[in-house]
């Protein structure tokens, strides 16, 4: 199938229409209006620094339903020990840089661009985008940030300087879905780290139809409020 190339309006093809490994279209921008459009439909962007802007649709998809979360024993004597703090939305363009920053990451070529952490850090500021936050002896250990459209959290990215400080923050994002009523945490890619917390693979017309079930609004959120009393 052809990859299409964007026009100026924030218009994206049929999800249907990507190729097998998922790449979908070219060029556009990276505003607002657009980033929503995209995942409301399923689909972001990823591409390294000087190349164009690739939007992407991956089938099968990587999700996880808050539900079915996995907490293993060992991460839960760690969050009851009380060594780490959480919260949310207080430093969010930190945790999109220390996501851009990662061990390896600088040297591989991030996808998360100077021009993907402005775009991000302007979803945050109009109230589309949300980070928790995994604190250590006052340091920031690691997080976790996304898009949250309705029900749904489009996870992008999460990064960890102190051992299990990611993990503690992905546990928080579910019990906050679970309080909140997300039902629905997109992880995007298949990784066997995300597989071990419950996440699984659905077909893209499953997915589709959780997109079209779950999202009726584009409203904005405040700020999340989680803290670490919320501990398991």
């Amino acid at each position: 199938m052809p990859v299409f190339r964007l026009i100026d309006e924030p218009l994206f093809p049929s999800p249907d229409l990507a190729e097998p490994d998922g790449l979908l279209a070219v060029g556009g921008d990276l505003e607002p209006a657009r980033l929503l459009a995209a995942y409301s439909q399923g689909i972001f962007p990823w591409f390294s620094q000087g190349d164009p802007i690739l939007w992407w649709s991956p089938a099968p998809r990587l999700v996880l339903f808050p539900e079915e979360f996995h907490l293993p024993q060992r991460l839960r004597r760690t969050i009851r020990a009380g060594a780490f703090t959480v919260s949310a939305d207080t430093v969010f363009a930190e945790v999109v840089h220390g996501c851009a920053t990662a061990p390896g990451r600088l040297d591989q070529g991030t996808w998360i661009t100077p021009e993907m952490q402005e775009a991000y850090n302007r979803l945050h500021e109009l109230g589309f985008a949300h980070s928790i936050e995994c604190w250590h002896k006052g340091e920031l250990a690691g997080g976790l940030y996304g898009v949250c459209l309705d029900r749904v959290f489009f996870g992008e990215s999460m990064f960890t300087r102190v051992s299990g400080g990611s993990k503690v923050a992905l546990v928080h994002l579910v019990q906050y879905a679970l309080r909140t009523g997300i039902a629905m945490i997109d992880c995007q890619m298949t990784t066997e780290h995300l597989v071990r917390f419950g996440a699984r693979e659905v077909s893209r017309a499953f997915f589709q139809a959780q997109l079209h079930r779950l999202i009726s609004h584009y409203r904005p959120q405040p700020k999340w409020l989680i803290t670490s009393e919320n501990r398991e």
